[in-house]
């Protein structure tokens, strides 16, 4: 195995990324992070902004958040510390699994990283206090172009593993989806 492998998931353009952990005496080792490799995967991901975030409570809930064109963006989504229960929600307009989600667990150490194309909101719930995750975007942050779904939306009905909680004001007012939303026109 080469140190990254890409595993395709349910929904088109949405990967499970697999590193090769080296562990010794010592610790471990991982790489992260191959523009080079991606892009002989067909996947290329060219880094503008890299994000950490800390979430400190058991259950807490993150997201759905998504930008639109011209700032549509992928994201890599690692988790270094804790666990984490990671969603992914296709907002393409006309795509064919168009809001369909996919979660996959993600535990610090484990190798994995949920890798997501443009036109996908991203979310997901602490599954242990103090759950880390480092984030990799190919777009800088546009809050002029970005937009969100409620977690608890029911069209989505999204399988959340723990009882939701401190959902932050912003993400709490996203509004339940109609046939206004179109998603995202990549």
């Amino acid at each position: 195995m080469s140190e990254l492998s890409l595993h395709k998931l349910p929904l088109a353009g949405l990967f499970l990324l697999q590193q090769k952990v080296h562990q010794d005496e010592r610790g471990r080792f991982a790489r992260l992070f191959c523009e080079g490799s991606l892009e002989a995967f067909g996947q290329p991901l060219h880094i503008r902004q890299i994000n950490q975030s800390l979430t400190r409570e058991r259950g807490t809930v993150r997201g759905l958040h998504f930008q639109y064109p011209p700032h549509a963006e992928s994201k890599l989504i690692t988790c270094l510390r804790g666990a984490v229960w990671d969603v992914a929600v296709d907002v393409r307009h006309g795509s064919p699994t168009f809001l369909h989600w996919h979660a996959e667990r993600l535990d610090s150490g484990d190798g994995r990283s949920l890798l997501l194309p443009p036109g996908f909101a991203h979310g997901f719930q602490a599954l242990s206090d103090d759950a880390e995750l480092l984030y990799l975007h190919s777009a800088d942050y546009t809050p002029g172009h970005e937009g969100g779904l409620s977690v608890t939306d029911p069209h989505l009905a999204i399988d959340w593993p723990l009882p939701l909680k401190n959902l932050s004001a912003r993400d709490a007012g996203h509004p339940l989806l109609d046939e206004s939303f179109q998603g995202v026109h990549l």
